[in-house]
């Protein structure tokens, strides 16, 4: 498969939707207009989209189609947006520049860029909850969102990153890091594209288990672009991870072995979906890209 176009394909849709939500933010009397164009700034300002990609193609991977998916899985990026804007300001990372723009609280200001994150984060679950699906279904999804992404994921995750910033943490504190501050979103976006699909108990953890180590590689390949990227390629300030002593896969392990972790994150990930057909292509297909991948 060419993995290009099918990244450029499901980026469209995500974007489409995103497009529109944004569209209605504007219309909308009972919101600031200095509210809905610092959410817009930061959501419409490029990206990846993984999250959502992941998403749809695990529900792919388990037999549903991405046009059903769609509004469940670009929420994931108001969440990860909502994740960006706060990770940038001043009490977290303090970083400038972010997908090669000035960040959000540098445009708006740290009050706005805040109640941006919190209204990108509340949103989020409203669209969700507007999905036609069984609610039992909806009520999964839900759950396993706030478990990614609340105190027992990328949130808790964040906080011992900060704790632990100037300090050299033991390898167990910084694989918990890695995988909650980033893995546990990712697996969480995959796992949810498989609930919406109905997968089987087996699909699910094989999925779940996929999840686990691509998640977790893509912290990893995120440590090491730090230092061997630039910012035009990366879209942000590279190099910060050192100079604010962050404790880094590279930091503890060497650039080398920290790369050897990565490559084998990935033939774990592939080796967890072998049983699954073509329709798990795409997956296979993004975790070799991570590997090779300079932003």
């Amino acid at each position: 498969m060419d993995l290009n176009t099918y990244l450029k394909k499901k980026q469209k849709l995500i974007d489409g939707f995103l497009k529109a939500y944004t569209g209605g933010l504007k219309k909308q009397k009972e919101c600031p207009a200095l509210l809905s164009e610092a959410m817009s700034y930061s959501l419409m300002a490029g990206g990846k989209r993984i999250r959502p990609v992941f998403c749809i193609a695990a529900y792919e991977a388990a037999g549903g189609r991405s046009e059903e998916i769609m509004p469940v899985a670009a929420s994931l990026e108001l969440i990860h947006t909502y994740s960006l804007i706060h990770d940038d300001l001043p009490a977290m990372d303090d970083d400038d520049l972010r997908r090669n723009r000035p960040t959000n609280h540098r445009v708006f200001g740290e009050a706005a860029a805040i109640l941006a994150g919190d209204a990108l984060l509340t949103d989020a679950f409203g669209i969700i909850a507007g999905v036609k699906a069984p609610p039992e279904m909806l009520i999964s999804v839900i759950r396993e969102l706030t478990h990614a992404c609340g105190p027992e994921g990328m949130v808790g995750g964040q906080l011992v990153d900060i704790m632990l910033e100037g300090k050299r943490a033991k390898k167990r504190e910084l694989l918990y890091i890695h995988q909650h501050k980033t893995g546990t979103f990712i697996k969480g976006a995959i796992r949810i594209g498989a609930i919406m699909a109905n997968a089987s108990s087996a699909k699910l953890n094989a999925l779940t288990k996929y999840g686990e180590k691509v998640g977790l590689a893509f912290q990893v390949i995120d440590d090491i672009l730090d230092i061997t990227g630039t910012p035009e390629e990366t879209g942000k300030t590279t190099g910060s991870d050192i100079a604010k002593s962050k404790n880094t896969y590279p930091s503890l392990y060497g650039l080398k072995k920290s790369k050897e972790i990565a490559k084998g994150l990935i033939n774990d990930s592939l080796a967890a979906i072998k049983a699954f057909d073509e329709k798990a292509e795409p997956l296979r297909e993004i975790a070799k890209y991570m590997l090779e991948r300079k932003n």
